[in-house]
């Protein structure tokens, strides 16, 4: 029978990649059959991206040797999840600019043991959001529109939105997902 994570079994090994500057986790665990992400929704008072809907992590610092380690460093630091709490890294998405196109950034994705409660630090972080990745393949929860020569999409979750760099990596984490469907 094949498992819930052989989709993410053609995921890149995780690079340096020129331009990168910064990493994010895209925390994927398994609950009652299914998987699911952990993202956050950033205050409203943040000086970088307030209110957006994204994923754990931040800029890779020269004494994390890394996006993977940098990724794992700022996910304990933002949402409590305990750096052994993640089981294994299964790969890298393709790397994204952020809006104001000034950095790159390393989507790092791992199976993680989901802990009983997460501590997310106040300072960086609103609400915690956990989709399922079957509501997230629904494409008419999806919707998008033209921003420039680009096309954008976007997520309403109750927390906030899903669009931007964010949104473009979940739709790369998806397209594993569909490739094996």
């Amino acid at each position: 029978m094949p498992s819930l994570w052989d989709p993410l079994a053609t995921l890149a090994p995780v690079g340096p990649v020129p331009g990168m500057r910064a990493a994010v986790l895209v925390p994927v665990y398994e609950q009652d059959g299914e998987l699911r992400l952990i993202m956050t929704r950033r205050p409203d008072d943040m000086r970088r991206h307030p209110g957006d809907v994204v994923f754990p992590g931040g800029m890779i610092e020269p004494d994390d040797g890394g996006p993977v380690e940098a990724a794992i460093r700022e996910t304990e630091e933002e949402i409590g999840l305990p750096r052994q709490n993640v089981v294994e890294v299964l790969g890298a998405l393709d790397a994204v600019h952020t809006r104001s196109m000034t950095m790159r950034i390393i989507p790092v994705v791992a199976r993680v043991e989901r802990p009983p409660a997460l501590f997310p630090q106040p300072d960086e972080v609103a609400a915690i959001i956990e989709p399922r990745i079957t509501d997230l393949l629904r494409d008419e929860n999806w919707r998008r529109a033209h921003w420039g020569l680009r096309t954008m999409w976007f997520y309403e979750f109750d927390e906030g939105v899903l669009w931007g760099a964010t949104a473009h990596m979940v739709r790369d984490l998806l397209g594993h997902f569909r490739s094996v469907a």
